[in-house]
């Protein structure tokens, strides 16, 4: 495997976290008024697309390899706990 192909895997692998990370992080004000305006989206983007990658890591490593629904379930409630915890906290 060349590095072309590696880097192609890697950003495939992560394309799920990084889309539903942003998705929450952009869509989260409209759908809760007592929204977060103290921090960036930015922030918050990339805060519930690490939780979201790490869940599916975690996905690969239990079940060897990705692609499982229990790794994007894991993924969707990760984003959102990190979510949930930008919006408790008013940071």
């Amino acid at each position: 495997m060349n590095i072309l192909a590696l880097l192609t895997h890697l950003l495939n692998f992560a394309a799920p976290a990084l889309f539903v990370g942003t998705f929450l992080a952009l869509v989260a004000p409209w759908v809760q008024r007592k929204s977060v305006r103290r921090s960036s989206w930015t922030v918050r983007a990339l805060s519930n697309s690490l939780c979201g990658l790490g869940a599916l890591l975690a996905g690969l490593w239990f079940f060897g390899h990705d692609g499982k629904m229990a790794s994007y379930l894991g993924l969707l409630m990760a984003s959102a706990a990190s979510q949930f915890f930008w919006m408790r906290t008013g940071r």
